[in-house]
Order: C-alpha cells, then sequence, then structure tokens
C-alpha cells in the first residue's frame, strides 16, 4: 500500500513512454559487401594492436570522422561499431601515447590494424591545470531521441548495446590527452589512506583484518589513466587493484565442507630485495550459474540531475540490460528508481519476461535531485516482500553517490543499510561517471550492506561485473570473513600489510561473532601481501635496542613457521563461525623463482606503490614494474594482465620520467 503513495511522483522519475524505435537488422562483418552509397550503414569490426609487441589494446577510441559516434575497443582489442555511409566515412583511432590513424571504410567490414607507440606525445604532457573538463549536459529528451535514432532495442550487444554507450561517450574531434587533476580529484571524494606502517612482530605478533573484494579502484585508475592522467593519491587502493585480478590458488576439495580454501607462498619483496614478500591467497568454491540459487533482485538506480551524462545512466541502463540477459525463469527482478522522490518502476517480474524488465530499464530518464535515502528504503521494502529464504536477495544500487534530499549524511546512511542488512538483503553498488564522484561514501554503503562495490568506467567492464562475473558478484558463499595473521618473531622482526588500511580490525574482533567484516562470492580469488623484514636483515626497520635483550638472539633456520593464517568466516545468513588455519614456513625463493601469479600480484602491488608515491616503494620504477607485470602474463585469456602492462607505460610517460614514483 505504500508504494501506492509513490505513484503522483512517477511521470517526474519516468517521463513520457517512448515510442520502441524500428530496428532493420545489422549485416554480420563477414557477410557480403552491401553496395555503397551514402544511405547504407553497415556495422565495422576489427582489432587494434600495439606494433611493437602485438598485443591487444584496450580502450581505444574509434570514431566516424566528423561525427561523434564512435566506441572503444573491449579487453582483447575489438570492437564493432554501426557505421553511417560507411561506404563513405573514415575511421579514426586514437589512444593516448599512440599515432592517430584514419582508415577509409570502402567496401571493408572488417578493419584491422596496430597503433604506432608515440612516446613523444607522452613526454610533452605537462600538468598544467587542475581544473575538469567542462562536459555538455545533455537533457533527457535528446538521450532518449539519440538512443532510438541509433536503433537499441532488438538490435544484438556487438551492434547495438556497447555502442549505445561508446557513441555517447567519444570526443567531439578533440585530443584525447586532459589535463591531470589535483589531489581533490577536481570534484570527485575519496577517503584519506594512511598506509600501513611496519610492526614489531615481538611486541604485536597479531594483524587482523576484514575481507575486501571491492575492486573499484583499479577500473577508476584506469579511468583517469586512458584519459591522460594521473589519479589523485587516494583513489589508489593496492588492495582493490590486487583483487581486481583472478589468480590460479588451489579450489577447495570437493569433499571439504568449507567453501573456501587457503594458499600461502614466500618470496623476495621485488621492491626491497633484503626484505621479503608473503602472498595469501583465498580461493572461494566455484559454482555453475544453473546452480546458484534463485535471485531476488532489486535494481535501485539514480535517476537524478547529476546522472545525466553519458558515463552515467546511459552506461547503467546498457549494463543491467545484459545482467536482464543472465537471468533463469526462477530468478525475479524488482526496478525502483529516484530521484527528487522515490517510486517502483517495475514490481518483481521473473525472468522469463526479459523483455518486460528490459523496456522498465529503457523508460528511464535523469532529471531532479537525489533522495538516496528514499529509494534504499523502498528498494529494501521491495525486497523484503518477494524474499526468498533459499534465494540470493540483493538491492544492485547504480549511482554516482550524490545523495543530497533526505537522508545524505555518511552516518545516517550507514545505519539505514545495517539496520536492513539483518533482513537477509545484501547490497552491491555499482559506481559510475566523474567531476562529482563520491567513491568513499559508495564503497562504506557497500561494506555496511554486506556487499560489494565496482566502478563502472565502460560497458565492458559492466559486462564483466554483471555478466563473466555474475556468481561472484552476486552470490554469497561466505559471510563475515576475517583474517588474523600470527607472526613468527624468530623469523620475522617486522612486517608490514600492503593496503587493506581501511579493513583493519582490532586483534580481538577476530573471534567476536557479532563484527561485521567482508563477504566473499562464489569463484571470488582475493590476495593479500605483506613486506617482511626477516631477522637478522641488514636493513632493519629500527636499530637494536641498547637497554633490552632480544627475544631471540638467533634467527631459527628456514625450515621453522614465518606465520600462521587463520581465517574464520560464516554461513551466508549464518550466525556463528568457522575456523580455517594453516601455516606458512620454509626458506623465500628468489623473485624470479615464485610462482607466476606470485609475480603478478607483486607487480600490481608495486604500481599502486607508484601510483601512490608511497614512502615504501623502496627501489621499485615504472621500468621494473612494467618487466615484472609483462613476465608474468601468462596465458591471460581475458587481456587484463596485458592491459595492466599498458597502463604502466601510460602511467611512466604520465609522469614524465622512469624514475622512482616520479610525476
Amino acid at each position: 500500500m505504500r508504494n501506492l503513495l509513490l505513484l503522483p511522483f512517477l511521470p517526474l522519475l519516468l517521463g513520457s513512454l517512448p515510442v520502441a524505435a524500428q530496428s532493420t537488422p545489422l549485416p554480420a562483418s563477414n557477410s557480403r559487401p552491401v553496395p555503397p552509397g551514402p544511405t547504407k550503414d553497415w556495422v565495422v569490426s576489427g582489432q587494434v594492436r600495439d606494433q611493437s609487441n602485438h598485443l591487444p589494446l584496450p580502450g581505444v577510441m574509434v570514431r566516424v570522422k566528423g561525427t561523434s559516434l564512435g566506441t572503444l575497443t573491449n579487453s582483447d582489442g575489438t570492437y564493432s561499431l554501426l557505421v553511417p555511409g560507411a561506404a563513405r566515412a573514415v575511421l579514426v583511432f586514437q589512444f593516448v601515447g599512440y599515432k592517430s590513424v584514419e582508415r577509409p571504410v570502402g567496401q571493408a567490414h572488417t578493419i584491422n590494424l596496430t597503433l604506432e607507440a608515440d612516446t613523444k606525445q607522452l613526454s610533452e604532457v605537462v600538468v598544467t591545470s587542475t581544473s575538469r573538463p567542462v562536459q555538455k549536459s545533455r537533457s533527457p529528451r535528446k538521450v532518449k531521441e539519440n538512443r532510438a535514432a541509433r536503433g537499441l532495442k532488438g538490435e544484438s550487444l556487438a551492434d547495438a548495446e556497447y555502442d549505445a554507450i561508446s557513441d555517447a561517450r567519444a570526443p567531439q574531434a578533440s585530443p584525447v590527452v586532459m589535463p591531470a587533476r589535483d589531489e581533490a580529484g577536481a570534484g570527485d571524494t575519496y577517503a584519506h589512506v594512511q598506509e600501513n606502517g611496519f610492526f614489531d612482530a615481538k611486541k604485536v605478533p597479531l594483524s587482523t583484518f576484514s575481507l575486501d573484494v571491492d575492486n573499484a579502484s583499479y577500473t577508476n585508475v584506469r579511468r583517469f589513466l586512458n584519459e591522460g592522467q594521473l589519479p589523485p593519491r587516494d583513489a589508489v587502493r593496492v588492495e582493490e587493484m590486487l583483487n581486481y585480478f583472478h589468480y590460479s590458488y588451489p579450489a577447495p576439495l570437493a569433499t571439504s565442507p568449507d567453501p573456501v580454501r587457503v594458499s600461502t607462498e614466500l618470496a623476495a619483496c621485488p621492491w626491497n630485495p633484503a626484505h621479503q614478500l608473503a602472498r595469501i591467497g583465498i580461493q572461494a568454491r566455484k559454482v555453475e550459474t544453473a546452480q546458484l540459487p534463485p535471485a531476488n533482485l532489486v535494481f535501485l538506480v539514480d535517476v537524478s540531475g547529476s546522472m545525466d551524462e553519458a558515463d552515467k545512466l546511459p552506461l547503467v541502463q546498457a549494463g543491467l540490460k545484459l545482467l536482464v540477459k543472465q537471468l533463469r525463469p526462477q530468478d525475479h527482478v524488482a526496478l525502483v528508481a529516484y530521484a527528487g522522490a522515490a517510486g517502483l518502476v517495475l514490481p518483481p517480474t521473473p525472468g522469463s519476461q526479459p523483455q518486460v524488465i528490459l523496456d522498465a530499464i529503457d523508460r528511464l530518464q535523469a532529471g531532479g535531485s537525489t533522495a538516496g535515502g528514499a529509494g534504499l528504503r523502498l528498494a529494501y521494502s521491495t525486497a523484503r516482500q518477494s524474499f526468498n529464504k533459499n534465494g540470493n536477495n540483493r538491492v544492485i544500487l547504480a549511482t554516482d553517490g550524490d545523495f543530497n534530499v533526505g537522508e545524505s549524511s555518511e552516518q545516517a546512511l550507514e545505519q539505514l543499510i545495517v539496520d536492513q542488512r539483518e533482513s537477509g538483503v545484501f547490497l552491491t553498488v555499482l559506481g559510475c561517471g566523474r567531476g562529482n564522484l563520491r567513491d568513499a561514501r559508495m564503497e562504506a554503503l557497500a561494506d555496511k550492506g554486506n556487499g560489494n562495490y565496482a566502478y563502472l568506467d565502460n560497458l565492458d567492464e559492466a559486462g564483466r561485473v554483471l555478466v563473466a562475473q555474475f556468481g561472484g558478484t552476486l552470490f554469497t558463499v561466505a559471510q563475515d570473513v576475517k583474517l588474523q595473521i600470527e607472526f613468527n618473531p624468530a623469523r620475522v622482526a617486522h612486517y608490514r600489510l600492503v593496503g587493506y588500511e581501511n579493513r583493519l580490525l582490532a586483534a580481538e574482533d577476530f573471534n567476536n561473532d557479532r563484527k561485521d567484516a567482508g563477504e566473499l562470492g562464489a569463484g571470488h580469488t582475493v590476495t593479500a601481501l605483506y613486506e617482511i623484514v626477516p631477522v637478522g636483515s641488514s636493513q632493519p626497520v629500527v636499530d637494536v635496542l641498547k637497554y633490552q635483550q632480544p627475544a631471540f638472539l638467533n634467527p631459527q633456520p628456514a625450515t621453522a613457521e614465518v606465520l600462521t593464517v587463520k581465517l574464520r568466516y560464516k554461513e551466508p545468513r549464518g550466525t556463528t563461525s568457522k575456523l580455517l588455519a594453516q601455516a606458512l614456513a620454509g626458506a623465500p625463493a628468489s623473485i624470479e623463482k615464485a610462482s607466476v601469479d606470485f609475480r603478478f600480484a607483486a607487480a600490481v602491488a608495486q604500481f599502486g606503490l607508484l601510483l601512490r608515491q608511497s614512502e615504501q616503494r623502496g627501489s621499485a620504477t615504472w621500468a621494473s614494474t612494467e618487466q615484472l607485470a609483462n613476465g608474468a602474463r601468462g596465458a591471460d585469456a581475458d587481456g587484463y594482465r596485458a592491459e595492466l602492462v599498458r597502463l604502466v607505460r601510460l602511467a611512466q610517460g604520465l609522469s614524465g620520467s622512469s624514475a622512482v614514483g616520479a610525476r
């Protein structure tokens, strides 16, 4: 009955219903050539690679010259673009740090090419401004007209849904290189990160923290670098960069009742060879999509005026539509929108009616203020009304985080989420946009809501989060996961946790089942790194005390244990935690002989330290980071590791030097 009170607000939220655009089937890229002519449109697709090493280049702008139509290459360097008047059109390929290329289409349906690196372009990027580039605001009506003109309805993913967003994001024939942002993020807000320091293993033998599966920081950093800017220091959270990547850790045994498994490894620290690096890897049990429990999902979409940007509401709409395509008949989806008020756009609808859900998503328009608290209340209420005690009940909030009506304080919103999570409804937060991104707020909401936080910098990332990682993003297999590491002071003099600064817990929190912690989704991997100063190191963190006798006069042999990992978790909706423990012993390997996953994780962490200009970056350089990452790409079927290598090169060029952490 409460939802009936919101009906007067729906016209403000949704506007008038658009008439479905007539869609003309598009020829496949390998079809026979269409006779040339100014009115013939067809799809041009292909792949863009680096000329020097032939690696795929993700994020390349492919634009129809003289128009604002364009797209971005995917993680494997491929693109697909509907080109109006294709026979007479010219495609322009642009990317930061590479020479632009123009190619006439003619009668071609496939255009593959390589881009040549332009080191001069990167070396000439000078930080001269801290202002944010002004973006033209587009009215909701214009957004709808543009989407209808492209014939979004009924077209394939490659031909329409990717282009629907990428076209809108294409630049107006301007250089890709943009001025760098200042530490405030030019309107974006980030929580301050005070990096972890070293602890004395004799005095503080326990290190305790909550699990973190968020990876929003990495995609946000990628967005900055692809725009030709170095990210603000506090936008770089090393643990979220580490956990963006998948690692081949041992899976839980089929006979094990535990849904998680811990693995460990010890090797030399690449940025400080006198130190050691301990890697703790956690692998969650993989569950086939068909075997996942039914999903009761509520899409909560911010349609306020701040979402009226090409990389906000249109991107969210296309991403949610990708998710709808994955739904099964047993799944249900509802849609709540909020601006000045909140309204129920679509009641719970089964996955067997995808077109009904897609049409509701298409009707969303941006405009008005941002009543985020009201939206959250209505979304949770809707989820509870359709609660499935044997299923996955979750609200998926898509927003730039700019709440300005009703409950808008950090404390009020967090308390609202804490109160609601007790019902068994979890929260996933999808961030988007730039200029007024409330990163800290969205991360806090996801943490309090027993969920995860992802940042969508393009539609390819939306597909990764909502399609490729469908289970891990939406289905929890372990709740309130906490780690506690006990260090052996006979082998460890000092230690430092790399990242996880906002996840630290008191030692007594580990055994307290009332203490909230992180959730682990199906198939997720989590990585944590500790930098260790071994006993007897030639580079001690502090000098030996003059008036105190050391606890151990001689270090123990390399066969002795270095540390013990303890992990606590609860079953989903469980109340009592279970304990796992595993020791790490043995001598450290050289970095060259460490596993591929260890070396790549170390490279990612080193990259984060350089981006943050960390005081703990030791002897790290951009060149050594690129070399370490490039040598640990492994199979890299999806191309994400190759992309990181490219981002390291971009960061080095934007820093203006290969020196340590230079900016």
